[in-house]
C-alpha cells in the first residue's frame, strides 16, 4: 500500500479506468466523476488530484476552489480538454495538462506534485527549526550555546533539512520554481 493518495476526478469511465491503470500499485488511487462525488472525496489523506474541468454537474474549477478555500493540502493538475483561457491565471492549481494525456505524463504529474508538496512540508520544518535558532541565539550566550547538546541536535537537524531541500531543488524544473514562487506569493 502507497502512502501517496489520488483522487482522479474524470467523467468518462474509460479515462479515469486508464488514469488508475497508470498509476496502481506505485499510488492509492480513488476516482470521482462529478463534483459532488469529487467533494465527498475531498479530505486530509489526499497528496494529489488530478481535475478534470468539464463533469456533468458543473466545473472542475468549483472543486479546486473548494480545495483551497478548505485548505486542504493537496496539490492539484487540471487533466482537461479544455483549452487554457486566462481565466487559469486566478486559479489554484499546480500543473495543467491537456487531454490526451499518455502514461507517462500522468505519472509524470503526479511525481511532479509529491515532489513540490515535499518540498513544501521540509520548507516550512526549516523555518520552523531556524525560527527557534533565531531565539535561543538571540536570548543564549555564545558559551551557554557552545555548550547545549540540544542547541547541538538543533543544528543537525537545520543541515539535515538544507541538504533535503538542495537535493529536492535539483530536480526541479522551471514550473516547479514559478509554482513555488507563486505559493510564496500567497502566504
Amino acid at each position: 500500500m502507497s502512502d501517496t493518495e489520488v483522487l482522479v476526478v474524470e467523467d468518462e469511465t474509460e479515462l479515469a479506468d486508464l488514469y488508475v491503470g497508470y498509476l496502481e500499485p506505485k499510488y492509492d488511487v480513488r476516482t470521482a466523476g462529478t463534483v459532488d462525488a469529487a467533494l465527498s472525496e475531498i479530505d486530509g489523506s489526499l497528496d494529489a488530484v488530478l481535475l478534470d474541468r468539464r463533469l456533468p454537474d458543473g466545473s472542475g474549477d468549483e472543486v479546486l476552489e473548494t480545495i483551497r478555500s478548505e485548505d486542504v493540502d493537496c496539490r492539484v493538475a487540471m487533466v482537461t480538454a479544455v483549452e487554457p483561457g486566462f481565466d487559469i491565471i486566478e486559479m489554484g492549481f499546480d500543473l495543467y495538462l491537456t487531454k490526451p494525456a499518455n502514461r507517462d505524463r500522468v505519472r509524470e504529474a503526479v511525481e511532479t506534485l509529491k515532489t513540490r508538496s515535499e518540498y513544501d512540508e521540509m520548507l516550512q520544518q526549516a523555518a520552523a527549526l531556524a525560527t527557534k535558532r533565531a531565539v535561543l541565539e538571540s536570548w543564549k550566550s555564545a558559551t551557554e550555546l557552545a555548550e547545549s547538546d540540544e542547541y547541538e541536535r538543533l543544528l543537525d537537524r537545520l543541515d539535515d533539512v538544507d541538504a533535503n531541500l538542495t537535493q529536492v531543488t535539483n530536480d526541479f524544473s522551471p514550473d516547479d520554481y514559478r509554482a513555488m514562487f507563486r505559493d510564496l506569493g500567497r502566504s
